[in-house]
């Protein structure tokens, strides 16, 4: 007996029901990345393995998937390497190539690459799948899509205010009411860092203080002293883990604890710059909100960044991120480029969508009409009005076969078809054809040459 198949963890099948609900959330993010002037591009599914290595720490570098070179790649390795079982060495010898972990490192060799072809401000949105070889869990998989909008050559704050409102505008329209945008900054952490004299050991600083809300405050004291970080330095971290009030109180808290701090100071200032524009100009639904515990990965990060919680009773992790990279591109050699972008995390919108029932009931409907076959030439003349139909944009099909009418109607409810066209002997004799509405079982007789009544009432 054959083994039954299978696919790979981390990845998925997706249905017509599952397609047709995620075309629906990539066509809103799609109308308002071009509704704020952003141009699509597409870059490989894989690229060269140096081109993603070392972009995203010791983490991301041993989730990235690498590509087997092609033909008899392990007669071109050395006995020495071969026996040694050494990974790091014997990688780079057998694979050139790695599936890419995110869209923004290909932006930026995509940016360094084009340079002389691209007019800056380039703004892009970028919607393609990505792999990571992480552990498979809710809303995390091995393969993903990921939905990213970037701004490169342009330093204006401006342009993080018009990703807090795109982000709005998205959320708004899927009805996605109560999203949290929180909001933090780089330089502000690399400030506080400098004050409670832990400058030197940033990285660890930011990245146990990112895990305050997963480990609590004691939680992230015990993993900033396993990482070498002073108690002095802790106890004067200590005010960060119960900031409070309002954003305005934030920042003018956050203002006197880094007074000392040039870098710090700047953070507080392009924060401020940002709420207070958001501020005057509004937010449809969505709430922007200071977390100065929020970190990110730091390996490209200089300014703001972004982050998107789902809406309160929702256990979700993030649904978007980003921030402000002020030399991605230098990694490229091409320096002093500053960039900021985000991206939306399709998946776990998806999942948030579903558990709270936002998705269209519309959605699943893949036909308006289906046509019943009663024979050869019944189902002649219910072709032709199929071809019309189809021709005046409704999604119109036709039975294949002439089998039992019980069967025919089992499967326009299975479409969820919510018009059946009923021409049998007597409609072709009387030039007419009979529209049964699914949803109340009532009946409509047209002629033929009144087709076009019929589409009025769709």
């Amino acid at each position: 007996m054959a083994q039954k198949p299978s696919i790979p963890k981390g990845t998925r099948d997706f249905s017509p029901s599952e397609v047709s609900k995620r075309n629906y959330i990539f066509d809103i993010v799609k109308k308002h990345f071009r509704t704020f002037g952003f141009q699509p591009i597409e870059t490989p599914s894989f690229e060269n393995s140096d081109t993603l290595m070392g972009k995203y720490g010791d983490e991301g570098d041993r989730l990235i998937f690498k590509i087997l070179n092609s033909g008899d790649f392990i007669s071109k390795v050395d006995d020495f390497t071969y026996s040694s079982k050494n990974s790091s060495s014997l990688t780079p010898k057998i694979s050139e190539k790695a599936l890419r972990y995110d869209l923004t490192v290909p932006f930026a060799r995509y940016v360094v690459q084009h340079q002389n072809e691209i007019d800056f401000p380039f703004k892009r949105y970028q919607i393609q799948p990505v792999w990571r070889a992480d552990r498979p869990q809710k809303g995390r998989f091995r393969e993903f899509y990921q939905c990213d909008a970037d701004v490169v050559g342009s330093d204006s704050l401006l342009q993080e205010v018009e990703l807090v409102q795109l982000y709005d505008s998205v959320f708004t329209e899927l009805e996605l009411k109560g999203v949290k945008i929180k909001l933090n900054n780089r330089k502000i952490l690399a400030g506080i860092a400098e004050v409670i004299g832990a400058g030197n050991n940033l990285i660890n600083f930011t990245v146990a203080l990112d895990k305050l809300d997963k480990i609590g405050e004691e939680g992230v004291k015990k993993e900033m002293l396993e990482k070498g970080i002073s108690e002095t330095a802790i106890e004067k971290a200590s005010p960060l883990f119960s900031l409070n009030g309002s954003n305005t109180e934030q920042l003018d808290k956050l203002q006197y604890l880094l007074s000392s701090s040039e870098i710090g100071t700047k953070g507080v200032e392009e924060l401020r710059f940002i709420l207070e524009f958001i501020e005057d100009i509004g937010l449809q639904s969505a709430n922007l909100s200071i977390d100065v515990t929020l970190a990110r990965g730091l390996n490209y990060y200089t300014g703001a960044i972004f982050e998107v919680s789902a809406p309160e009773g929702v256990q979700m992790g993030s649904i978007g991120g980003g921030g402000r990279y002020d030399d991605l591109t230098g990694i490229f050699g091409l320096k002093n480029v500053s960039g900021v972008g985000i991206s939306f995390g399709l998946d776990r919108i998806y999942l948030v969508l579903e558990e709270l029932g936002l998705f269209p009931k519309a959605i699943e409907q893949s036909l308006d009409v289906l046509c019943v076959n009663f024979g050869e030439q019944e189902a002649l003349a219910a072709l032709r009005l199929t071809t019309q139909l189809r021709s005046a944009g409704v999604r119109a099909d036709i039975y294949p076969s002439d089998a039992k009418m019980q069967k025919q109607m089992k499967f326009a409810n299975s479409r969820n078809v919510p018009h059946v066209i009923l021409l049998g002997a007597q409609e072709l004799k009387d030039k007419t054809f009979v529209v049964k509405n699914m949803a109340n079982g009532e009946q409509e007789t047209y002629n033929f040459d009144a087709i076009d009544d019929f589409i009025a009432k769709l």
